[in-house]
């Protein structure tokens, strides 16, 4: 069958009780990007996606962005919950809703997330549904045509034709985005401007220093252009990433293969250090740079994501002495239901360059040599194009 099309289970009757048997299940056989184990090479395999239960929402996926966490799943650097349905950061159309969902409807322009917030626990609770611990997911599994179970990234799994999700996963935005930019806040994207505007509360007049330009660095740069810091650099030892910054905003760059990528920082802030400094590689060399390139004081946010083995050592005299704030940055702490829309907003407004994050389109059979350009440092966001544009 090809993509979208829906596949029957075997016909049931008259069961040996004499009682009529349950309806046959329907699912839509459709296409998607599997990694059936650590290290292999992503396949591109038909699976079967249920028709939405209560709380579930069936998405047909316009465009999907291949992230670094994608590859960390393939790796194994995440769980070892084999095979997994890759693709998260992604936008698309509502095709069916499950009983019960009144957040969105068929035809609505959605965004996907991760984050979508239970309303109980503690956090939510004490109003910071920020930081929810207990985000919904679909019940019902979508497997690959022998009924094997698929684990779906992130809870999502948008490296597909369609995919299954809790209704607190859909985040109704403003249609006129494209599906190539607006998904990207479905992660990465949002993970850096979040840094910026949401866990470091960047504000006007501050000086800012981002450690790793890549896609979330640059997207942290943005964001402090968007909360109006008058200084802004960008840091990097890839000279190509140090341009992406400037066209990001960065009012200055530091190459740090050519010098100490503090004093630098330092010199650039009138000797002091910046007021806020984001590392968004997760390196603990780099982490280390980041908290000694902040002023007396300031905020370093970590919202590159570091590996388990990884260890940082810091004096605690420097720890205390220093002062101010370390705040690690989950999904850029933020809110897609408050955010997303404001954001696509600023987007369609001319004042967030989404557009700019998206190095090239690609179908699902290009995402293995995605993951190898991503790997070597070539591009910001690889976007697979789904539907007609695949």
């Amino acid at each position: 069958m090809q993509g979208g099309q829906k596949a029957e289970s075997p016909e049931r009757g008259i069961g040996a009780s004499g009682a009529l048997e349950k309806e046959a299940e329907v699912a839509h056989e459709v296409r998607g990007v599997v990694a059936r184990a650590k290290g292999a090479p992503v396949t591109v395999e038909q699976i079967l996606v249920p028709d939405p239960g209560p709380g579930e929402v069936l998405v047909s996926v316009q465009a999907c962005g291949v992230c670094h966490t994608d590859l960390h799943y393939r790796e194994g650097g995440i769980n070892n919950d084999f095979p997994f349905l890759l693709g998260h950061e992604a936008a698309g159309l509502v095709e069916e809703v499950g009983p019960g969902v009144k957040s969105v409807s068929a035809g609505d322009f959605v965004i996907v997330n991760w984050r979508a917030v239970c309303g109980q626990c503690r956090s939510c609770l004490r109003g910071r549904p920020w930081y929810c611990f207990a985000t919904h997911n679909a019940t019902q599994k979508m497997t690959l045509v022998d009924g094997t179970v698929l684990s779906p990234a992130l809870g999502i799994g948008a490296f597909a034709d369609k995919t299954l999700v809790a209704a607190g996963q859909c985040t109704k935005v403003d249609s006129r985005a494209r599906p190539e930019a607006a998904g990207l806040l479905g992660c990465g994207v949002m993970a850096g401007l979040g840094a910026s505007l949401l866990t470091g509360e960047v504000s006007r007049g501050d000086s800012v220093a981002v450690f790793g330009c890549g896609g979330v660095g640059c997207a942290a740069i943005a964001g402090a252009v968007l909360a109006g810091a008058t200084t802004v650099i960008g840091v990097d030892l890839d000279r190509r990433k140090l341009e992406l910054a400037r066209a990001f905003g960065a009012t200055d760059v530091v190459d740090a293969s050519s010098g100490d990528p503090v004093e630098s920082v330092r010199g650039l802030t009138g000797g002091n250090g910046a007021d806020v400094c984001i590392e968004a590689v997760g390196n603990p060399k780099v982490m280390e740079q980041a908290f000694y390139a902040r002023d007396l004081a300031g905020t370093l946010v970590q919202v590159g994501v570091p590996t388990p083995e990884m260890r940082m050592e810091l004096p605690m005299i420097d720890f205390f002495g220093r002062g101010g704030r370390l705040k690690p940055s989950w999904y850029g702490d933020c809110l897609p239901s408050r955010d997303f829309p404001v954001l696509i907003s600023l987007y369609l407004e001319g004042r967030l360059d989404l557009d700019r994050f998206v190095s090239e389109t690609i179908t699902l059979d290009g995402v293995e040599e995605a993951f190898h350009r991503m790997e070597r440092g070539e591009v910001l966001r690889s976007v697979v194009v789904l539907g007609s544009g695949s």
